[in-house]
């Protein structure tokens, strides 16, 4: 809930007129004016829209804190954190699109039947190419702040000494975010095998097996065809109608307009919110109604591209899924032995494009029908909306506990997975907890027979993308 405006208090003891005088003269709220479209601004979401709380108590643990808790008599022993980088800048591609409307704006005649138009030609440019997608300071604050609430909910395994695997993505907003999340824990954790306070190690094998599949660059990431829906959608009765009333706000005719730009408009009211925390003045051409339509365009690229549109997708992420468990079960194995954890915290750096195909190979926020360009009223109660799932430092977070007083041997590993910092229900159980046992069974066709390199192989013969697709 947005803190209330000040002066708020006064305006309601006034008459109605006199109260409606003093709003008009208070400066907006970023959080109010923008409240009726920050919900659906995708992959470039703010953190907060999926923990509010936050809003008020940036190091509050919020609600979901006391359902993440296991019985006494359970002991973290593991904890293996996947991070999306924090608040980042425009991509160099997105500034210079804006650069190209704000230009076309302002070399148009101010005309007193165009507000808008106006607004947004006076509106300072301050976006330069060389910010491309790099950590903003917000960023920074987003992964500090984290790391400071994960280690207040599991005291236990950021202890002094305790030692620390940090690795990240090559990308400058990863390997700063990674930095910013050690200085949220300060001086006391060890780092590495040697204690070096350095760089976080860079795994893109790991954080962008995305880049290192060549069946996904080739069937999906390079082939237009694959981009079928969001092409038709674009092209579909919702955008057109959302494009024409931004035409019209502009007075520009709808011919000067795509739906790319008017994406790019859209997601220039998120950069500011998110970045600056202010209501930008290309948030004043969008409706929440074109807010839906706009964070439909967002999901159905991130569908195709990153979730259940393609097997390849998914399946390539099982090198990662993988990898996960291979750490948890050698925390298990020394367990049993008796021995230290020499893995106690895992945390890795990466992107939007690193968590949403792995959950989809986990099979969360599958719909029934698949997001298509024609269903769009049917999908607006989705599980598939990307904004929920991936914002800005979105984090995934296995935590491997080591529970006594148990009925039975396998009750004695158990694990929890925490989304955005929220405990996530199991598919095979609806439960929060599981014995790692039982996980590990669910997911055995994935941890035996997903093979990276033999996933992500052309074949030999010449079958064509689109065909297998």
């Amino acid at each position: 809930m947005a803190p209330r405006r000040p002066g708020a208090a006064l305006a309601a003891a006034l008459p109605s007129a006199a109260a409606f005088l003093l709003l008009l003269l208070l400066p907006p709220s970023p959080l109010l004016a923008a409240a009726g479209l920050s919900g659906y601004f995708g992959t470039k979401s703010r953190y907060e829209e999926v923990n509010p709380h936050l809003v008020h108590d940036p190091l509050s643990l919020g609600p979901g804190a006391a359902g993440a808790r296991l019985p006494a008599a359970c002991a973290p022993l593991q904890l293996r954190a996947l991070l999306r980088h924090g608040t980042r800048y425009p991509t160099a591609g997105q500034i210079r699109r804006l650069g190209q409307l704000h230009a076309r704006l302002r070399r148009r005649p101010a005309a007193a039947a165009c507000p808008a138009a106006a607004a947004l030609a006076a509106w300072q440019m301050w976006y330069e190419e060389s910010l491309d997608g790099r950590l903003a300071p917000q960023g920074r604050r987003d992964m500090e702040q984290l790391a400071r609430r994960l280690a207040a909910r599991f005291p236990a395994l950021f202890a002094a000494r305790r030692r620390l695997l940090l690795a990240s993505s090559s990308k400058h907003r990863c390997l700063q975010s990674g930095a910013a999340f050690r200085r949220g824990l300060g001086p006391s954790l060890s780092l590495g095998t040697d204690g070096k306070r350095g760089p976080p190690e860079v795994n893109d094998s790991l954080m962008r097996f995305f880049d290192h599949c060549a069946k996904f660059v080739a069937w999906v990431e390079e082939n237009d065809a694959a981009m079928c829906q969001v092409d038709a959608f674009k092209e579909g009765p919702e955008m057109r109608k959302v494009l024409e009333k931004v035409a019209s706000a502009l007075c520009l005719p709808a011919e000067e307009l795509n739906a790319d730009l008017v994406q790019v408009a859209f997601l220039t009211c998120s950069y500011e919110l998110a970045i600056k925390n202010v209501t930008s003045p290309w948030c004043s051409l969008f409706s929440e109604e074109d807010a839906k339509v706009l964070e439909y365009l967002n999901d159905l690229k991130q569908y195709w591209k990153r979730g259940y549109g393609y097997d390849i997708n998914s399946r390539s992420s099982c090198i990662l899924f993988q990898d996960i468990f291979q750490h948890l079960d050698k925390a298990v194995e020394e367990s049993k032995s008796s021995k230290p954890i020499s893995s106690p915290l895992i945390v890795q750096v990466g992107h939007a494009e690193t968590l949403q195909p792995l959950l989809a190979l986990m099979g969360f926020f599958k719909d029934d029908e698949p997001l298509k360009a024609n269903n769009y009223v049917r999908q607006a109660h989705r599980k598939f909306r990307s904004g929920r799932i991936v914002p800005y430092a979105a984090n995934l977070v296995f935590v491997l506990y080591h529970c006594d007083q148990v009925k039975t041997s396998k009750e004695e590993y158990q694990v929890q997975m925490l989304l955005n910092e929220k405990p996530m229900l199991f598919h095979h159980s609806n439960e929060t907890t599981s014995t790692y046992a039982d996980l590990k069974d669910y997911y055995k066709d994935i941890l035996e027979n997903c093979h990276f390199k033999e996933e992500c192989e052309l074949p030999k013969v010449n079958v064509t993308a689109v065909d297998e697709l």
